[in-house]
């Protein structure tokens, strides 16, 4: 997959430093509140209620190394002596940092989800969901107090160790009403090229969703471009694409959804994140079994009225360099 400080620079979607000051927590409700114009079905509506349950973090600290890209948490890090921590930062992680990441807000995920909606996935409530390169907690923790099992895919090792504490079993919460609890479970590392990684994220999943990891620009470039800008799976698209399939159930489907800005023009540096095309061609899913249902569908309207309501920019800003695409497919 790509370096995290490559993904990072590429996402330019962020929420503005001005919304920043009050509470995380407050600002996500507030995102949340002010999207719901956009969240008609039942599965998207579940989600934003979820938001308004996720709760201040305890602050804590990680030691980082940006050569090898590795971190350790404060209890281990005060273990080791000096000359052990060499090349490590010690990263003071707060509620910003844990529920916004370098990300921007997880109510962006409303998009992908009332995608979802519209194609037959009624509610959070006993759903079983994968979110690949999942970024951040918050839409997983939402998600999961309405009652759905979710699995959370990254490489990122800051995250490994911030939401150390994450899997488990979740509360319900009151809006989700009577029923059962939900739960969480993080998976680090590449899926599916690490066997270790397919035992761990298993099988029987009604959704699997990719939101902005899974762009042909990240996983096949179209010129020569900086490795660590990239995603790389180390596996071929037909691989990559049955091994989804495989955790699915019957009639569970797998959304890529992206977002980007204008692509690159021949003279100008290549964005490998301008292009929000599926990595995998439709004769790749129909190969190993899936029925598509949308192709490199264009989602630009909704994408620049989801912007605007973040506020990510002017609706010239917008119009300019925000574009929305998704790739929808389901196993029979």
């Amino acid at each position: 997959m790509a370096l995290i400080e490559a993904l990072a620079l590429a996402l330019l979607l962020q929420t503005p430093a001005a919304d920043t000051d009050g509470p995380p927590t407050e600002l996500i409700m507030q995102h949340a509140a002010a999207i719901q114009p956009q969240a008609s079905s039942p599965f998207a509506k579940s989600l934003l209620a979820g938001f308004g349950f996720l709760e201040p973090i305890t602050p804590t600290v990680v030691w980082y190394n940006k050569e090898t890209r590795s971190a350790l948490p404060a209890a281990e890090a005060s273990k080791m002596t000096e000359a052990q921590l060499t090349g490590y930062a010690k990263r003071d992680i707060d509620d910003n940092f844990y529920y916004l990441t370098r990300y921007g807000t997880p109510v962006a995920f409303v998009r992908p989800v009332e995608i979802l909606g519209k194609a037959g996935v009624k509610s959070a409530d006993g759903l079983k969901l994968v979110d690949f390169g999942f970024g951040s907690i918050g839409q997983l923790r939402a998600l999961a107090y309405m009652g759905a099992d979710v699995t959370g895919i990254e490489v990122d090792p800051i995250l490994k160790v911030i939401y150390a504490k994450e899997p488990g079993k979740v509360t319900r919460c009151a809006a989700a009403g009577k029923g059962r609890d939900g739960s969480i479970s993080l998976a680090f590392g590449q899926f599916p090229k690490e066997p270790a990684m397919v035992k761990k994220v298993g099988g029987g999943y009604d959704v699997f969703v990719s939101k902005n990891t899974l762009k042909r620009g990240y996983v096949h470039p179209e010129r020569e471009v900086d490795p660590r800008m990239l995603v790389h799976l180390d596996v071929d698209d037909e691989t990559f694409v049955r091994s989804v399939y495989d955790a699915l159930k019957p009639g569970g489907f797998f959304l890529i959804y992206n977002l980007c800005p204008a692509p690159s023009k021949p003279e100008e540096d290549y964005k490998p994140w301008g292009d929000g095309r599926s990595p995998f061609s439709p004769d790749t899913f129909t190969k190993v079994g899936f029925k598509v249902l949308a192709f490199d569908v264009d989602d630009t309207d909704a994408a620049r009225v989801m912007g605007k309501t973040f506020g990510w920019g002017t609706d010239e800003d917008l119009a300019k360099d925000l574009f929305g695409m998704y790739t929808l497919v389901q196993k029979p």
